[in-house]
């Protein structure tokens, strides 16, 4: 991985989870964001509590909380995403779907949306069918808001894998490997400046 002596850490940005305080799509976003630290950069996570202080997205309405504009002004200023959330009935979940929805206050940036940056994805779901639509339908969005989804993409199947041991650690080492894996991805993506210009 390369750098410039002085330049500024690499930002990076989670967002996901659930009403829960810890939920699994949660801690694997934040273990995914720790990994980062150790590489260098800075992160500011989003979890499902801050998630659900949000209120609906509305267009019309223009006007913006406070937390409504520390999230845009978090991915305005990210050099990488990380997006984890639960799937429900194959899709992600209305949190997630809001947060994102609120980015449209992107529209207007030089640097619109998520362009040129990297997505990490993360999703975790009762069965591998569920991961896989909830997971696809991550990227589709990613690719619509001109991000790069990481190669890597996270999936933990609830039912038949159990990533956290009693005491919150990352115990799964497949998981730990894919979280390393998106991690490495986003770094080495922001820091050799992968983005191509619209």
């Amino acid at each position: 991985m390369s750098g410039h002596l002085g330049a500024r850490p690499k930002r990076i940005v989670g967002l996901g989870g659930t009403f829960r305080q810890a939920s699994s799509s949660e801690r694997i976003v934040r273990a995914v964001l720790k990994e980062c630290e150790h590489l260098g950069a800075e992160t500011t996570m989003f979890d499902g509590p801050a998630l659900a202080r949000l209120p609906h997205f509305n267009p019309e309405h223009p006007d913006r909380t406070a937390e409504e504009r520390a999230l845009v002004h978090a991915i305005r200023s990210a050099d990488g995403i990380v997006i984890g959330s639960p799937g429900y009935h194959g899709g992600y979940s209305g949190l997630v779907k809001n947060a994102i929805d609120l980015l449209e206050d992107l529209r207007g940036d030089s640097r619109v949306y998520f362009d040129g940056r990297p997505v990490g994805l993360i999703v975790t779901a009762a069965g591998w069918q569920a991961c896989g639509t909830t997971l696809s339908a991550l990227r589709d969005v990613i690719h619509a808001m001109r991000g790069w989804p990481t190669p890597v993409g996270v999936a933990v199947n609830s039912v038949e894998q159990r990533p956290f041991d009693a005491d919150g650690t990352l115990c799964d080492e497949g998981v730990a490997n894919a979280v390393r894996a998106q991690a490495r991805q986003i770094m080495h993506f922001a820091m050799e400046g992968a983005a191509c210009p619209a």
